[in-house]
């Protein structure tokens, strides 16, 4: 697992994530695709797929992995890890705290 470590950043409310989706945010030079899956948990994973730049946050999520929509490779929300023998991707330490998303520890 590569957990990237980051500064803590407030990235929005909460709400701007719809149950299910992922959206991208510009954390200094690094893009975090931030995902409010369907029972309401929070990941945060790099937003770029390592095979061709793809952007995960536009990629079909269940409660486990992300897959990228141009090529079908997928990830391990938890871990980063491959799931189809691609480089892993960060991982980062998000939550929520009233109504907003924090990224870092």
């Amino acid at each position: 697992m590569t957990i990237a470590p980051i500064a803590e950043t407030v990235l929005g409310p909460i709400d701007e994530i719809p149950f299910g989706e992922g959206r991208t945010y510009a954390v200094g030079s690094d893009m975090i695709a931030v995902f409010r899956l369907r029972d309401g948990s929070l990941r945060a994973v790099s937003a770029v797929c390592p095979h061709k730049g793809g952007p995960l946050a536009d990629g079909q999520i269940d409660n486990r992995v992300v897959v990228c929509p141009l090529h079908l490779y997928a990830w391990d929300l938890a871990t980063g890890c491959s799931q189809s023998g691609q480089p892993p991707i960060s991982v980062y330490p998000v939550r929520v705290d009233d109504g907003h998303i924090i990224l870092g520890d």
